[in-house]
């Protein structure tokens, strides 16, 4: 553990200002707060529950919206936006005039990309994202069953937006199908280290650090790091790009996974969440390395 994130924990670690949603944890989970970083050549820092394993949950967003540029290039903007909304993460509202979701970092745009990767199934479409992931993480990944029986009885709010989007005409395979993908895309274990790996894999632009392997091209990244600045933190996403200013994506689970291009990859998991559902740890851990490392792209280099 280095110092400065040793430092940063045990200063955040008594403290979950803000308004915290029950998470109905004990008081180990609720204690928990693990970060990491991987600098983009490779080295790993972390802290003690780094290797705490927990749902992706709407960390995996990005990686999902990855595989569909993949597989459709461009195309997966006529059918997907890239604007920020203002509303909650599973809002049911889509785009007046176009029918589209507004971004693939919300609940609609999600199950709007999921039905985009290409597959002969769920199985397959499920088992494309977790190798991308995979092998952004360095490691295999596995899905929770249990966590995806949840996923999917409590669904109905998806379930309506997906049903919206195929009477519009923008979701072609069946919505229980998409609904399915996500659901599974969710519930892969990750953990803080993972998404700090992951995250690096995005800074050195689509290379896993401290290999040779090409995960996803440069092109998809920069068009996922871009959606991840404006939209990826929700309706909390302005007041964290202009306190951070890095690319991040969070999950109801207590995931934060935050890019510094060329830098460095960070992950932090703490379960409590503010009212927008991002981890209030994981945002104040976030936002103070930005300032004491100095990787707020709009500040001075430090």
């Amino acid at each position: 553990m280095t110092s400065a994130l040793a430092a940063e924990r045990e200063r955040l670690l008594p403290d979950t200002s803000g308004t915290i949603h029950d998470q109905r944890l004990d008081d180990g989970g609720e204690r928990c707060f693990a970060l990491a970083t991987t600098t983009v050549d490779g080295r790993l820092s972390h802290t003690q529950d780094a290797d705490v394993g927990f749902p992706i949950q709407s960390v995996v967003k990005p990686w999902i919206y990855g595989v569909a540029l993949l597989d459709h290039g461009d195309g997966v903007h006529d059918l997907v936006g890239v604007e920020p909304t203002g509303e909650p993460f599973d809002a049911v509202v889509l785009e007046e005039g176009t029918g589209r979701p507004p971004n693939p970092m919300v609940n609609a745009g999600a199950l709007l990309t999921s039905s985009l990767v290409a597959g002969r199934g769920v199985d397959e479409r499920v088992a494309r994202v977790l190798e991308v992931c995979s092998g952004a993480a360095g490691r295999a990944l596995s899905v929770d069953e249990g966590v995806v029986a949840t996923e999917l009885e409590q669904g109905d709010r998806n379930r309506a937006l997906g049903f919206l989007m195929r009477a519009g005409g923008t979701m072609s395979c069946s919505v229980e199908d998409a609904l399915e993908v996500l659901a599974r895309c969710c519930a892969i274990t990750v953990t803080a280290a993972d998404l700090a790996t992951m995250a690096g894999t995005l800074a050195t632009w689509g290379v896993r650090p401290g290999s040779s392997e090409r995960v996803l091209p440069q092109s998809v990244v920069t068009d996922v790091l871009s959606v991840m600045a404006t939209c990826g933190m929700y309706d909390g996403s302005g007041r964290w790009v202009h306190r951070a200013g890095l690319p991040a994506k969070s999950g109801v689970s207590g995931g934060v996974m935050a890019v510094a291009p060329g830098i460095l990859g960070l992950g932090s998991y703490s379960p409590p969440l503010d009212d927008h559902g991002n981890s209030v740890r994981g945002l104040r851990a976030g936002e103070q390395l930005s300032v004491s490392w100095g990787l707020h792209p709009f500040g001075p280099p430090r």
